[in-house]
């Protein structure tokens, strides 16, 4: 599942997803650094297997002492060697996977930084949440077992298919003949349990989801009697996420048993033709002894990668969620933004030209736009015609096509239709950005913003929960109240500041809107309510119209 929804089927793209390269970039180096460790294991591996062959087939021919125990002494250096170059690739692949992990939980920030709020909106932040933090953290088997032993694969099993080769010739086609039976099976059993994991992890993430929800909506559910019916389906998701895990673990330990029958098997047919060589006088024992030894290096790296597969499966699961964020911002940046300047033209402090903003197959637009110091500029249209639209475009939350000058971040206080709350108390929310409220400003725009009866001290739950619908409203708009006054902020961008509230509460409200014009700021209104164009100095019609596909942005 991605933060959009249901995931499409996944596009096979091999066992390592090049986007991992491009949005991992620490992946490359540690990729290398695992050759280098391979490459020396390799080396041992059939240097080890040479030694043992040769002090063998020296014990059972008579050979000096002298010369067998130099031979031990070789092969108990070579053991720790290997050791030493284990814990190496371990210690590697440890930090190489935390270092991945870190890069691509940034750019998947960074992304969704990129994306916007508009973007955010759209998405279930739930799903997004869940592939950020458990999804990056399942993560870590991919990259610290699964790649390492990918590498591991595509460098030993040649070097040990060559050793064997040019010792008996015989062996090696045996293994080459029997070695492709692995991969079928790993194949087969590998398409099972990714469909399974996939699964499970969907399932994780509608759970994640339908908790969230469930807690939002905990008091309404409570008023209409329907919390134990919401607690039922969290049940009931619960168990299925129960089973998906148990199908994951059977198909993991059924591929395991398949995996190590086969490679045993083919050990076994290498074995029996060897004996039978030696038997009949075809094959010195040292021969066989070292192709014997080899043949089981060199389907290991096969059986690892099929286990390490499934340790890593659910991480691979997540990567289809981590990509699909990523890219949406990567394909983002090379859509048509509208042209930005630093300074207004003529005086305004935020002025549009020929504004047009892409919203699916509708465009909305094009629109001219003025906002001057000391005046009320009303967006105006019909609900869904774009209102919310335009003033993302304007804060740089959407793309656009036209010219926008003045709208710079930094000189806008923005209040969004939602309050967009955080945990915390009421002076942190309204201060938010600042190093240290300033409690006595945060008091007078509580008060101008008709929220004087809600306690700056008052600590928030996640959401803003504590505070009603009309008190949340109240204090997101105090808290643009605080950015125009703290900052260097110019212009107050309020969209649908009022929905929540009275009439007598929403009069106060506009007339602290009034008194913020008057004292010089420039303000861009978005609000349904009639009540608003009493104080808007100018009106700004948004309306938007429909697009044929080929015309729309991508």
């Amino acid at each position: 599942m991605t933060p959009d929804g249901p995931a499409d089927p996944p596009v096979r793209r091999g066992p390592l997803d090049p986007r991992l390269l491009r949005y991992a970039r620490a992946t490359r180096g540690f990729l290398a650094v695992q050759a280098a460790i391979v490459l020396a294991q390799s080396g041992v591996i059939v240097g080890f297997a040479w030694v043992v062959s040769r002090a063998l087939t020296g014990a059972i021919g008579g050979a000096p002492v002298g010369e067998l125990l130099s031979l031990v002494a070789a092969g108990a250096a070579l053991v720790l060697v290997r050791g030493v170059l284990i814990a190496a690739s371990e210690r590697v692949s440890a930090a190489g996977a935390a270092r991945a992990s870190l890069q691509l939980r940034a750019a998947l920030i960074a992304a969704v930084e990129k994306l916007g709020p508009t973007w955010l909106s759209q998405r279930s932040t739930t799903a997004l949440a869940v592939t950020a933090g458990h999804g990056l953290e399942a993560l870590d088997a991919y990259f610290g077992r699964y790649l390492p032993q990918l590498v591991a694969t595509a460098i030993t099993m040649p070097i040990v298919i060559v050793a064997i080769l040019l010792a008996d010739p015989l062996s090696a086609v045996i293994v080459v003949l029997t070695m492709p039976l692995i991969p079928i099976f790993m194949v087969l059993i590998g398409l099972a349990t990714g469909a399974v994991q996939r699964r499970q992890f969907d399932t994780l993430t509608t759970l994640a989801t339908r908790f969230a929800d469930t807690v939002q909506g905990l008091g309404t559910l409570k008023i209409f009697g329907r919390q134990h019916r919401a607690a039922d389906s969290i049940d009931e998701v619960t168990g299925r996420y129960k089973h998906e895990t148990m199908s994951v673990l059977r198909v993991s330990f059924l591929s395991g048993f398949a995996l190590e029958f086969l490679a045993s098997i083919s050990v076994a047919i290498v074995a029996v033709t060897i004996g039978f060589r030696l038997l009949d006088g075809e094959m010195v024992l040292l021969v066989g002894l070292f192709a014997l030894l080899l043949a089981p290096e060199a389907y290991l790296p096969l059986r690892q990668v099929g286990a390490q597969f499934h340790a890593s499966a659910e991480g691979m699961a997540a990567t289809s969620g981590i990509f699909a964020v990523l890219d949406a911002a990567r394909a983002q940046g090379g859509r048509t933004r509208a042209v930005t300047a630093p300074t207004a033209e003529g005086g305004a402090l935020l002025t549009a030209r020929g504004l047009r903003v892409p919203r699916g197959e509708r465009m909305i637009g094009p629109i001219d736009l003025d906002v001057r110091a000391g005046e009320v500029v009303l967006l105006e249209g019909a609900s869904g015609a774009g209102k919310s639209s335009v003033i993302a475009a304007l804060l740089g939350f959407a793309h656009a096509e036209g010219e926008i000058s003045g709208g710079a971040r930094a000189a806008i206080a923005w209040m969004p239709q939602r309050a967009g709350l955080l945990s915390g108390t009421v002076a942190e929310n309204v201060a938010l950005g600042a190093d240290t409220p300033d409690a006595v400003l945060v008091a007078r725009c509580l008060t101008d913003a008709a929220a004087g009866d809600v306690d700056a001290g008052i600590v928030l739950g996640a959401g803003g929960a504590g505070l009603s619908g009309g008190q949340a409203q109240r204090v997101a708009l105090a808290r643009a109240l605080y950015r125009l006054r703290a900052t260097d902020a110019r212009v107050l961008v309020l969209d649908e500041p009022t929905s929540a509230l009275d009439t007598d509460t929403e009069a106060q409200v506009w007339a602290s809107v009034r008194a913020a014009a008057d004292a010089g700021a420039g303000v861009l209104l978005v609000s349904h309510r009639p009540s608003a164009r009493a104080i808007a100095d100018r009106r700004v019609a948004v309306a938007s119209v429909l697009v044929l596909p080929a015309e729309v942005p991508q």
